[in-house]
Order: structure tokens, then sequence, then C-alpha cells
């Protein structure tokens, strides 16, 4: 077996036999690409034929059939015809598709066969963003659901990862916050004994109000707040205590939002604004004495060609104000500096709102000058469009206010718990499996509409459509998954088994087919950046599975012992690649529903 205990997909295969054919046939025509592809008309068609017949200037119909002669005997390919000008219509043998599928399904790894990339290198992802001492709402949904989901297929398919949840941890609003903590002893300490996430964030919420409520009336708190600002950045050491004290109150607000999500955030991968204060004045250094910044107006600033602002006049990056403190530009730029330097990324890549595109654009472009961004490392945005209500604008309450991200996954699971309730009784669920079932559809309801849309666009947050067992749902994956459990289940004495001399139905052939796609999937998704592909693949793959339902019965005394097998080991490998898929995407599938 291939290291690591990859199996070559059969697309792949047959492109190796054709291309190493078309060599053989046609050697003036040098390396040749077969451009094979899936077709509706055979399993494959190689359209390749055409661009070389006009570089050679020969019949392309008469070329196919010299490719074709020049192809190996063996058990992949059943059948071959030249079409039309001189397409290759590639069907291939029922036993190749088995064999493939059995090497998948053997893989001792658990990998479904599915390569590891050798050459992978050293991503860094900065996803999940929240502000320190202020509530987390459905803004900050897409960049950790995605930013989680990047993380799972990136270190599935090889790449060494490194999080990073670049949090809103300093500025002035911490100088009213400390000011009024140092006014108003205890004010952060908590009714009962411990502190949960809601027990958390209502102190962080008391206190922000009480402290806004006197910075706007009281103009010498105001004063003071702003000195204490000035002592926070000179790193005086009570005022850093208190300060720590915000971040800790907040962290266990975020950490029970997170666990809501069933996702992972650990305290060392959180380095947020703060992290890079003792290098924000040696970037500006550095930048200034390249000439990659100039002085403009007092202000640091990086200018550049191509952003020009409505009078037509150049926007700026500014890196340092007038009055001496740092833009974001200058934290961004650090970060950059630490991640390449003492990270050693390859690959930065940040999950953040479209929004903000032209900021970064800005900080890669200073980045790339400063000569921290190069040929051997990039930065990219995976940027990610609004999450908008039913009526098509950004999501909001009726009374106008934006979600608080707990209400929303709230709600989803409690919908979502009603849903698994109607049908718990003809299941047979406890009431803890309700419970948990209901958790597990609700989260990978709002996780799943999230993913299956391309990141870039908008989407509609529809909680009616989410939880339904019909349609692009996760719900729909997850009752397929649990459907084939129940199979199993109910098999007896009959075990999943490859038997690679059946022939095979032409939905078996589909489902065969198309489990055989996984690996490549998964790669063209950690390329590109683009879980929703890993989504479509997933909801092809059940809908598959509900054609072979509807054609191919499983468990019929009418079948023989062998056909059961089988059809048992192709379902039990859809069940294995369903929650493989589903577990890189962050979403539990549930044994029974």
């Amino acid at each position: 077996m291939p290291e690591h205990g990859s199996v070559p997909s059969l697309a792949s295969t047959l492109q190796q036999q054709l291309a190493d054919a078309l060599t053989a046939a046609l050697p003036d025509a040098g390396t040749a690409d077969p451009l094979l592809r899936r077709s509706d008309r055979a399993d494959f068609q190689a359209n390749g034929i055409l661009a070389l017949a006009k570089k050679l200037k020969g019949n392309p119909r008469e070329l196919a059939g010299q490719v074709t002669a020049a192809l190996p005997a063996g058990e992949l390919i059943q059948d071959i015809e030249v079409s039309g000008p001189g397409f290759l219509n590639i069907t291939l043998a029922d036993r190749a598709i088995v064999e493939t599928l059995a090497a998948r399904a053997a893989d001792t790894e658990g990998r479904l066969g599915v390569p590891v990339d050798a050459a992978a290198g050293t991503t860094v992802i900065d996803y999940a963003q929240p502000n320190v001492a202020k509530e987390m709402h459905v803004g900050h949904l897409r960049s950790a659901v995605i930013g989680d989901a990047m993380v799972r297929i990136l270190e599935f398919t090889g790449e060494s990862v490194v999080r990073r949840h670049h949090i809103g941890d300093w500025g002035t609003q911490f100088g009213m916050l400390i000011q009024y903590l140092i006014e108003h002893p205890g004010a952060l300490k908590h009714e009962g004994d411990a502190a949960d996430g809601e027990a958390a964030m209502s102190t962080l919420n008391r206190v922000y109000k009480a402290s806004r409520a006197l910075f706007d009336s009281d103009e010498e708190f105001k004063a003071r707040s702003r000195d204490r600002v000035v002592a926070l950045q000179a790193g005086d050491p009570e005022t850093l205590e208190l300060w720590q004290g915000f971040v800790d109150e907040s962290k266990i607000y975020f950490h029970s939002v997170f666990d809501k999500l069933d996702m992972e955030v650990r305290d060392p991968d959180i380095v947020g604004e703060s992290g890079y204060n003792d290098m924000l004045e040696e970037t500006c250094r550095i930048l200034e004495e390249t000439g990659v910044a100039v002085r403009s107006e007092g202000a640091l600033c990086v200018f550049f060609d191509d952003v020009l602002g409505p009078d037509g006049n150049k926007v700026p990056l500014i890196v340092k104000k007038t009055n001496g403190g740092y833009g974001y530009a200058a934290t961004d730029l650090s970060a950059i500096r630490d991640r390449v330097q003492n990270l050693k990324a390859d690959t930065l890549l940040y999950v953040v709102d479209a929004r903000q595109s032209l900021h970064f654009k800005m900080v890669f472009e200073t980045a790339r000058r400063a000569g921290w961004l190069n040929e051997d490392v990039q930065a990219v945005q995976l940027a990610f469009g609004t999450v908008l209500g039913k009526d098509g604008k950004p999501f909001k309450t009726r009374e106008g206010e934006t979600v608080r991200l707990e209400d929303l996954l709230d709600e989803a699971v409690s919908r979502a718990t009603a849903v698994v309730r109607e049908k718990a009784e003809k299941v047979g669920l406890s009431e803890d499996e309700i419970v948990e079932n209901g958790r597990y559809v609700g989260i990978g309801a709002v996780k799943y509409a999230d993913l299956s849309t391309s990141a870039v666009r908008d989407y509609k947050f529809d909680l009616d459509q989410m939880v339904s067992l019909h349609g692009d749902t996760s719900v729909y994956l997850q009752y397929a998954y649990a459907r084939i459990r129940s199979i199993l289940r109910k098999a007896g004495d009959a075990v999943p088994a490859a038997h690679p001399e059946l022939a095979l139905a032409p939905a078996e052939r589909a489902l065969g087919l198309h489990l055989d796609q996984f690996g490549e999937v998964l790669s063209e998704v950690a390329f590109g950046y683009e879980p929703h592909k890993l989504a479509a693949y997933l909801y092809q793959l059940a809908s598959h599975l509900t054609t072979f339902y509807d054609q191919c019965q499983v468990l019929s005394p009418d079948n023989a012992p062998e056909v059961v097998e089988n059809r048992l080991f192709l379902v039990d490998l859809t069940a294995r690649t369903l929650h493989q898929g589903m577990e890189l995407l962050g979403i539990r599938t549930p044994e029974r529903l």
C-alpha cells in the first residue's frame, strides 16, 4: 500500500494510464494532459486529444484510436469508446471500483486511504477573534465556524497548524474600565461562589455600563480614565493586574460560548492585541528606516498607488498616529513578524470579515515591501460575508439590536431538540439522548448552514430550514449516518465484506465512484480554503445513498449472502466517510436519530 496508507483514486490511476498512453502513441506530442473529467455518458470523459490533434495536425478520431490501443490491458477499464470528434468515453470495471473501495476501508490508519501531504508546511490560522469585556454576537459566528473547520481540514491533510485567536484586549476603553475598578473595588466579584460564562458576562456588562455612565457624566473621572490608559500602556503593575482581571473574566465567558459551539479554544492559542505591544515600536522603526513607511502630517504612513479616496487622493495605511499612538496596522504587522520569524509559518491565513479586505490588502502589501512576506511565505484572507435575516438584511433582533451569539445558539438547540423529540419514541431514545442529540443537531445545523455557503457570500439565517430533515441541511446528513448505523445493527450475523466479483447496479456504481472522490475533494478544499466544497460533497454522498436505498435493498431475504455483505460494505464505508467528513466540519454524527 502507498505511503501513509494512502490509496490512489480511480480517477488518478486512470489519468496516469491515459497520460502514459498519450506519450506512447503520440511521442511527438510531448507531455500531454488527457483532460479527464466525470461524465454523464460514461464514468469519465477524456477531451485532451482534440487539442493534441490541432497541435499535430492530425485526425482526432484516428489519434483517439491510437491512444486507446496504447492503453494497458488490465482490470481498470471495462469499456472505452471514441465519441464525436475524438472524445474518449470511459467506463470503469466494477471489480476495480470495489477493490479500490476495499483498500480504502482497510486503511489501518483510519484515514480511508486519504494521503498525508509529505510536503506540507506550517500555517498560522487567525480566527475566532472576540473582544474582551464585550458580548459575542452573531457577527463572531462565521470566523469561529469557518476557522475551526479549516484547522481540522488542514491538520487532516498533513499541515502543521498553529491556532491564533487575536482577541481585542487593548485600547482606550480599558482605561475607563480599570479606573472604575480602582474606585469601586470588588466590582468584578460574582454573587455566587463560582463563575460560569453567563455570570462572567453579566458581571462584565454591569461594570461596563456603570463605568460608561460615569465616564460620560463626570469630567474628572474621564480625565482620570485617560491617565489610566497612559499607565496601562506604560506597563504600570497595578493597572496591568486589573487589566488581567478583565481578560480572565472574559475568557471564562469566551470558553462558555465556544463550548456551546462544540469548539476547542485553548488558552495558549489566545494571543490578543496586547501580545505584540513590545514589538510595535521596532516594527515602526524598521518600516521607517527601510522607506516602506513615511511621515505625513506627523503620522507614520504607507501609501499605495491603487488605494484612492473619493477625492482621488491616495489613502494611507496609518501605522503610527500623529499623537504617537499605534494603529491597528502596527499590531497586525507586528503579528506577521512574530508568526513568520518566531512561529516559522509558511502561510498566514486570516479568517476575517470581507469588509476588512482593504485593510488586509494594505497590511499584506506593506509586509511584502518590508520583506516579511515573500515567495516562501504567503498571507491569505479567507474573507467571509454577512449573516442575514430572512428579510435579506443584516441579522438583528426585533428591536434592531445585534443578536447575542449565545441566544442564537440556544434557540437553534431548542428547535433541534423539538425535532429530535418528535421521532424519539420511534427510535427509542432516552431523555438524555434526546438532549444530547438536540445539541448535536442544533449546533450542527448552525455550522452547516454557514459552511455549506461559499465563505465570501452572505447567507440567510433561517432556523426552520436549518433543522429540516429535507434538503441540503446537516440534519439530512446526520439522519443518513444514523440510518446506516441502524441497518448495521439489524444485520445480525451478516458482516460488511467487499465482493469484487459481483456486478454492480447503477446506484451501487454511482455511490462507489462518489466515495472514491473523498480524498481528491479534501485536497481541493485544503488548497483553496473552501470548506463549502466538502459540505457539497457530503450532501451529494447522502443523496447517492438515498438513491441507493430506493433501488438496492440491503438486508432483503431475496439477496444472496454475498450481495448482502457487499451492500453492507458499501453503506458501512459511506457511514465512515460521512462521519469523517462531518467531523472535519466540526459537526457530530449521532449513532441514533
